[in-house]
């Protein structure tokens, strides 16, 4: 049976993963770069990086020998959309919410 592909907050799920998004969110970065400043191994680094390129947050190119990892913007845009959205509505229920109740004891 394959495997489902991991949305972006499943991929976001993980603190190595979100750990990984940070550092790439520096500039891009080797698997091996990734693995050196995480406390997980190469294999390990290698299986997060499959999950977020999935989810649509990293992409990747090849160096030479080397295959190099980056932010995808527009996976990472979305997520960040998509909570703007959330948050945005939730901020405006609390106000409402504030305002409505406000002096009423």
């Amino acid at each position: 049976m394959p495997e489902a592909q991991a949305g972006p907050f499943e991929a976001l799920g993980d603190a190595h993963r979100r750990d990984i998004l940070r550092l790439l969110g520096a500039g891009e970065r080797s698997v091996q770069q990734l693995a050196d400043a995480l406390p997980i191994s190469r294999p390990a680094v290698s299986r997060h990086l499959r999950l977020l390129g999935e989810a649509g947050l990293v992409t990747s190119e090849r160096h030479g020998t080397r295959q190099v990892y980056q932010l995808r913007s527009e996976g990472v845009a979305a997520v960040q959309r998509y909570l703007e959205t959330v948050w945005g509505d939730a901020a405006t229920r609390f106000r409402l919410f504030a305002e409505n109740t406000g002096g009423h004891e």
